[in-house]
C-alpha cells in the first residue's frame, strides 16, 4: 500500500530524484522558465517554491539552507539580490506552469514553469493562454454534455444577434446624422448654381445688343464714303461753270 506516500518519484531514486530538482531550480533562478515535462514540473513547483520563500528573509541562516538545496553560490546570490526585490509583495505562489500540449516523439505532456513576477504574458499556443474560460459539461448542471453545448451555443448566437442589431442601429443613426449635417451644404450649393446660372442668362442677353451697336459703324466700307463725296465735287463744279458765264455777263455790261 501506499498510503500517505504523495510525491513524484520521477522514475529516479532518492538521490537522483534530489539531484533533478536541484538542478532544475537552479536552472531556473538563472533562466526565470525552463521547459518540462508536465509531471516534471509540477515536482519542481513543490521543491522550488520553499526554497524561493527563504530568499524573502535576507540572512546568513537562509543562504546556507538555500545552498544546501542549489549547490551553487551565483544562483543563491540572484535569488537574494534581483529576485528578492521582485516576490517580497507576493504571499507565495512564485511560480506558474503553463501546458504546452504534447511532445512529437513520444506524446509526453510538456509545460513551462516560469516566475509569475518576470511575465505577465502567457505564451502563444498554451492551453490556457486564450483568456477564454471553458466549462465543463457534467451531470451537476442537468442533462448530457451535448444538451448543454447546444444550450451554450444558442446564447452565444442571441447574444451575437443582439450585438449586430445594436451596431445596426448605431450605424443608421449615424448615418441620419450625416444626412442632416450635409443637407445645409446641399442647399448652399443649389441656390450658388441659381445664381450662377440667372449671371449667365444675364450676360447672354446683354450681348446681342452691344452687336447691334456696334454693326452699323463697323459694317460702313470705304467706297461707299468715297462715292457719297463724289456728287459733292461735282456740284460744285457746275456751279463753277454757272458762275463763270454770269462774269462775263458783267464784264460786258460794264465795257
Amino acid at each position: 500500500m501506499r498510503h500517505q506516500k504523495k510525491g513524484f518519484k520521477l522514475g529516479r531514486t532518492a538521490s537522483h530524484r534530489k539531484a533533478t530538482l536541484s538542478s532544475m531550480t537552479t536552472a531556473l533562478v538563472r533562466h526565470k522558465r525552463i521547459t518540462t515535462t508536465l509531471t516534471k514540473a509540477k515536482a519542481l513547483r513543490q521543491y522550488a517554491e520553499p526554497v524561493i520563500n527563504r530568499a524573502k528573509n535576507d540572512s546568513m541562516h537562509n543562504r546556507r539552507e538555500v545552498f544546501r538545496h542549489l549547490q551553487d553560490k551565483h544562483a543563491v546570490t540572484e535569488l537574494f539580490t534581483e529576485i528578492a526585490d521582485k516576490i517580497k509583495d507576493r504571499p507565495g505562489g512564485y511560480l506558474r506552469i503553463v501546458k504546452l500540449g504534447q511532445r512529437a516523439g513520444d506524446s509526453a505532456e510538456m509545460a513551462i514553469v516560469e516566475f509569475v513576477d518576470y511575465n505577465d504574458v502567457k505564451p502563444f499556443g498554451s492551453s490556457s493562454g486564450s483568456g477564454k474560460k471553458t466549462r465543463r459539461a457534467g451531470r451537476r448542471r442537468g442533462g448530457s454534455g451535448a444538451a448543454a453545448a447546444a444550450a451554450e451555443a444558442t446564447s452565444e448566437t442571441l447574444a451575437s444577434d443582439e450585438v449586430t442589431a445594436e451596431e445596426a442601429e448605431a450605424s443608421a443613426e449615424e448615418s441620419a446624422e450625416e444626412s442632416t449635417d450635409e443637407s445645409p451644404a446641399v442647399e448652399e450649393s443649389a441656390a450658388e448654381e441659381a445664381v450662377a446660372e440667372e449671371a449667365s442668362e444675364d450676360t447672354v442677353a446683354e450681348a446681342p445688343a452691344t452687336e447691334e451697336a456696334e454693326e452699323p459703324a463697323a459694317e460702313v466700307p470705304a467706297s461707299e464714303e468715297a462715292v457719297a463725296e463724289t456728287p459733292a465735287t461735282e456740284s460744285t463744279a457746275d456751279e463753277a461753270e454757272v458762275q463763270a458765264p454770269e462774269e462775263e455777263e458783267k464784264t460786258d455790261k460794264d465795257a
